[in-house]
Order: structure tokens, then C-alpha cells, then sequence
């Protein structure tokens, strides 16, 4: 080392440059020409409201292209981007749909075992030997044919399905098993025939009868319209009888000229289909108060369009005339949407109906006593508008059915008419017909309790009449536990201002088969009058008549579907007693009228639903003022 030289430290190497990063614009800096910062997304794309991507290649440089409105195209390519993108992920779910159509096919499937060949064989034997007169709409060959094909069929399943179901809730039909499904089923027509229609709407959403319906559809939309209204569920079945006739609509069933080319026996029942819905519409409108839809377009069957069945297509034909007055006019008053009403139009009505029904009829013993129920009922319903509408009269010079007491001239008829009637004959019908009696019932009630009656004492007059609804309608299944409460119960409130008991002691059955006696009717589950009234004949003044034509032979008891008489039936009553303690029920009622009665305490009722639809009477109670002497 040299003397005098100085340490110098060697000078520290220069850093290493950091690697240039190379920043990429985006796409969308990279159109507009404009710097960008590489963020992802970057400040321009974010104060321009764009999708920050970097999905271009990088291309070599070239000439500047033209940039006017990149921005406004850019969101626009963006826009149709998203909506490729929502467009497509709405396909894949198409698609995922599709692919498991296979599981949802087998979840509409058949049960298997559950509709069995015994099962069908017995239903469509019940429906032929039964209600056939009632709903002439099915072929029993062809019915037997599409059985075999129910296989392949869903519609023609749903069809004899829907057929079985409306059938098993008929009280009258007994079926030892129902398939392997369920052996409970068979003890009980209503759990059945609610498993049946289940059935029905499950296997039904595999079937297309909507964008392509068929008579089949139509048929099977109106049995499940009956099996609902059996079951009590009002609704569902008002929305079933909408869609068949809905269906009907979208057939072109309502035009004459569709019934003049194709096949002649397909025809002829598509004929008769369309005036059963036009019946039963009509029918369940007027009970429910629900607007029509079915017009009088076509024109009626005729009796030799089919061998051998001349006798029931002439009781069809006379329901349908007897329901074909009751138009949309009729219905728009009745449910208050129309005010065009006048006291000659409803006395025209009242004449009509009553020469819409011959002396003597030419049916089966069943539709005669439908026929006639349903007539004298329709009779009351006209008379009811007329009280609605302020109409009655008290004058003895004035149209009978504009009287306060034509419910009196409906009631001596109509007991005249049933004491020729068999139980059997009015029990096919059901509740259904059995509700009318009790508004007939009902009505008479009302009118007892607001006109003086003055009946000579060897004449049949109102308490009779009264006397024997309340024997008729406890005597038929069904109409002892439901309708006699609410009858006794309006009979104890109306006619409550009358001299002497309202009633004697009834006699009701325990549940354990004791015999008690009590005073309270409404306060027994088990109400069971144990001897009605005596039957009562008819009226000297009373001259219609009517025969029958068909089989003498016994005929089971059904819930047929006429005019809406579709519901299920009680087991029958208990055997009726010779107890000695037990008189005639409306005996003591009305034996002397107070010289100034008061006013008739408003009823009471267990159920609502069974009141009748005598809205009108408000209007009755101020015209009485000032009448009571001139109806002796």
C-alpha cells in the first residue's frame, strides 16, 4: 500500500431498473382512442356507465378508424349482449325442463290397481241402469270400447275416471273393493269418490284439453262438476260447470250447423250434452245466483233419433222446456243486475210455466217426479220476483199468480201430485229435490204467518199442506236430519203469534238407542222423528194427472243429477214407531188467529245455506197492513 492514498469505498452498483409493467387498455379506451389506466374497471369506463372488459386481441397498429358515437354503439352492443345472455340462461331452464319431463310424465301417470275392471264394470253399470234417463250423453258400447283404450289413453282414463268418481259417491252404489290402492276406500263412497277425483286432476295435467278439447273434455269437466257438488264444495264445482261450458263454446256446440256433418250418432249426443249443461246451468245459477252462459241456439233432440230410448228423451225434452223460460232476463232480476221487470211479463211467465208440462207425462216414474217438483218450485221462484218487485195484489178480480196466496194454489197442486208418487222415484233425486220441498215448505210457512186463512173444516187447506211437506220431506233419506230442524225451527218462529202449543213433544233417538223425549228440536244431534204425519190425499179441486211409461221394476236410489239435484244422501232412517205418544205435528197450529197478530219474529236458522231465497218478503209485511180482511 502506497503511504499518502486514501481509502475510497467502491461506488454501490446502480439498482436494477424495475421491469416495465405493460398496461393494456381496455376495450372500451382501446375504441375510444383514449388513455387508460389498467384498473380493472378502469376510471373512464366507470364515469362513462360501461362494462370495463378485456376481451379484444391485441392487433397491430394501424390507421385510426372513425370514432363518432362509440360510446351510444358500445352500449348498445352491450345491451344486446345482456339480453343474448338472459334470452339463452331462459332456454337452458327450457331445456332443464325438458330433460326431466321423463320424471314429470311418470308423476301424471296412472295408479296402478287403483281404477280396476270391476270397479269401472260396476260404475258403468250403476250409471246405465240408474241415471241414464237423467243424462242421456254416453254411448254404452262406445264406453265399453274406450275402456280397452285407457291404456293408451289419458283423456279416455280422465273420462272413465271422472265417470266412476260422480258414481261412488251415489249413496246407492256398493262396491265390495276398490282396486289394491286402499280397502278402506270401499267402506266409504264419499272417501272414495274424493280419491277418484284426485285422481282425476293429477292425471288430467298430462292432457292438453285445454288448446285441445274434445266431448271427452267436456264430459269429464261436468262429472267432476257433479262429484264437487256431492261433496259439498260449491266453488269448485261452479268452476268445473264454467269450464265445461266453456269448453262447449270452444267446440262450436252452441251452433246448429256443426251438428249436420260428421258421425250422426256422435251428434245426437253431443245434442243432448249441450241442453243437460243448458238445464243444469240454469238450475245452479238460479240456486247460486250466478250468471248464464248456454243459450237456446240449437234445436231440441228428437224422440226416434235412437231406437228404443223414446221414453226418457221425452222426459229430457220436457225438462228442457220446462227450464227454457228462465232466460238471462230472468236471471239478470233474479240476481238483481237487471230493473226491466213488470207484472205482465211475470204473469206471461207464470202461465207458461204452467202449461210447459202436459197433463199426463210420458217418462219414467224418476223424471215425472222431478218434473213435477221442479215445476211447482219454479212456480214459487217467479212468485218470490213478484213480492221483490212490489207486484202482489190482494184483489180476488186479479191474475191468481199475482195473489199473495198462490204459494197456497202451489202447495195444494204439488201435494196432490206426490201422494201419487213412490218414495223411491223422489229419493233418486237426492237433496237436491228434497231442498226444494223445503223451500216450498218454507214459503207456504211465510204466507201462513202473514194471510188470515179461513179454510172450511171439511176441506184440505194450508196447515195440511204444511202438514204433509213436513211428513214427505222427513220421510226421505236425507231430508229428516238436515231439512226437518230448519223447517220446524222457521215453523216455531213464524208461526209463533198462534193460539195453542206450536207443537207437541218430539220423541227424538239417542245414541244409545234410548227413547227420550224432549222439547228442544235444534238441541239433538241425532234428530230422528219416530213417526211423521199421516199422508194426506189430494184436494177434491185438484185434476192433474200423469202417467209413467217404462220398467215396474224397482229401481236403486241414486243422488241423479237433474236440475241440480246432485248431492250425497244420509244412511236411511231408523224404522219409523208405533208410539201412541206421538200426534200430528201442526195439529195445534193455527187454530185461532189473534184479531191483531204481531208481526212474526225473523227466523233462525242452523245453516244459512238452506234458507230460502225469499228476499222479498220486507216488501209483503207493509201491503199486509190493511188487507187482513179481504182473503176470506
Amino acid at each position: 500500500m502506497e503511504v499518502g492514498a486514501h481509502n475510497h469505498p467502491a461506488p454501490a452498483p446502480a439498482p436494477a431498473p424495475a421491469p416495465s409493467t405493460t398496461k393494456r387498455a381496455c376495450d372500451g379506451c382501446h375504441k375510444r382512442k383514449v388513455k387508460c389506466d389498467g384498473q380493472r374497471p378502469c376510471r373512464n369506463c366507470q364515469q362513462s356507465s360501461l362494462i370495463c372488459t378485456f376481451d379484444a386481441i391485441p392487433q397491430k397498429k394501424g390507421p385510426k378508424g372513425h370514432r363518432a358515437k362509440i360510446i351510444s354503439r358500445l352500449r348498445e352492443q352491450q345491451q344486446r349482449n345482456q339480453l343474448s345472455s338472459h334470452l339463452q340462461r331462459g332456454l337452458d331452464r327450457v331445456e332443464a325442463t325438458s330433460s326431466s319431463s321423463s320424471s314429470s310424465v311418470a308423476a301424471w301417470a296412472p295408479t296402478p290397481g287403483l281404477l280396476t275392471t270391476d270397479v269401472v264394470e260396476a260404475c258403468i253399470a250403476f250409471f246405465f241402469e240408474n241415471m241414464y234417463p237423467t243424462m242421456p250423453i254416453l254411448d254404452r258400447g262406445r264406453l265399453q270400447r274406450q275402456r280397452q283404450d285407457m291404456e293408451s289413453s289419458l283423456e279416455t282414463y280422465c273420462l272413465i275416471a271422472s265417470l266412476c268418481a260422480f258414481m261412488l259417491i251415489q249413496p246407492g252404489m256398493k262396491i265390495t273393493t276398490i282396486g289394491d290402492a286402499d280397502e278402506d276406500l270401499a267402506r266409504d263412497g264419499t272417501a272414495s269418490g274424493q280419491a277418484m277425483v284426485d285422481e282425476v286432476l293429477r292425471v288430467r295435467k298430462a292432457v292438453n284439453y285445454v288448446e285441445s278439447p274434445t266431448v271427452a273434455s267436456v264430459i269429464t269437466s261436468f262429472f267432476l262438476f257433479g262429484s264437487y257438488f256431492c261433496l259439498d264444495k260449491h266453488n269448485t264445482a261452479w268452476f268445473y260447470m264454467r269450464e265445461a261450458t266453456t269448453l262447449t263454446d270452444i267446440l262450436g256446440m252452441g251452433d246448429e250447423s256443426t251438428y249436420h256433418t260428421g258421425d250422426e250418432i256422435g251428434n245426437i249426443r253431443r245434442r243432448r250434452l249441450y241442453w243437460l249443461l243448458f238445464v243444469t246451468e240454469r238450475a245452479y245459477a238460479l240456486q247460486r245466483h250466478h250468471p248464464l252462459t248456454l243459450g237456446d241456439t240449437i234445436a231440441l233432440p228428437t224422440l226416434d233419433e235412437i231406437p228404443g230410448e223414446s221414453v226418457e228423451v221425452s222426459g229430457f225434452i220436457y225438462l228442457v222446456n220446462v227450464y227454457r223460460p228462465f232466460d238471462e232476463k230472468f236471471v239478470g232480476l233474479w240476481n238483481k243486475t237487471r230493473l226491466d221487470c213488470s207484472t205482465e211479463w211475470l204473469a206471461q211467465l207464470q202461465r207458461r210455466l204452467a202449461v210447459a208440462l202436459p197433463t199426463s207425462l210420458v217418462c219414467t216414474e224418476s223424471q215425472a217426479a222431478d218434473l213435477r217438483t221442479s215445476q211447482q218450485w219454479l212456480r214459487a221462484m217467479v212468485w218470490q220476483l213478484s213480492i221483490t218487485n212490489g207486484y202482489l195484489s190482494s184483489s180476488s178480480s186479479s191474475e191468481a199468480s199475482m195473489t199473495f196466496r198462490y204459494p197456497i194454489d202451489i202447495a195444494r197442486d204439488l201435494v196432490g201430485m206426490t201422494s201419487q208418487m213412490s218414495k223411491q222415484s223422489m229419493e233418486m233425486h237426492g237433496i237436491g229435490l228434497i231442498g226444494k220441498l223445503f223451500d216450498l215448505a218454507s214459503t207456504l210457512t211465510d204466507v201462513m204467518a202473514c194471510v188470515p186463512l179461513e179454510t172450511p173444516s171439511f176441506e184440505l187447506g194450508p196447515r195440511d199442506y204444511l202438514n204433509q211437506f213436513l211428513s214427505l220431506i222427513s220421510s226421505l233419506r236425507g231430508g229428516q236430519a238436515r231439512y226437518v230442524p230448519l223447517l220446524l225451527n222457521k215453523i216455531e218462529n213464524m208461526l209463533s203469534t198462534m193460539a195453542g202449543p206450536l207443537l207437541p213433544p218430539l220423541i227424538f233417538e239417542t245414541p244409545n238407542d234410548g227413547i227420550e223425549e224432549v222439547g228442544d228440536i235444534t238441541s239433538s244431534s241425532h234428530f230422528s222423528l219416530l213417526q211423521p204425519p199421516p199422508t194426506l190425499s189430494a184436494s177434491s179441486s185438484d185434476t192433474s194427472d200423469f202417467s209413467f211409461v217404462g220398467s215396474d221394476e224397482p229401481q236403486t236410489m241414486n243422488a241423479a243429477l237433474f236440475n241440480g239435484s246432485l248431492a250425497p244422501m244420509p244412511p236411511p232412517p231408523p224404522p219409523l214407531s208405533s208410539s201412541s205418544r206421538h200426534r200430528d205435528h201442526l195439529t195445534a197450529i193455527c187454530q185461532v188467529r189473534p184479531a191483531n197478530p204481531e208481526p212474526p219474529h225473523p227466523p233462525k236458522y242452523d245453516n244459512l245455506d238452506q234458507v230460502p231465497m225469499s228476499s222479498g218478503w220486507e216488501l209483503l209485511q207493509p201491503k199486509m197492513e190493511g188487507f187482513q180482511s179481504g182473503f176470506g
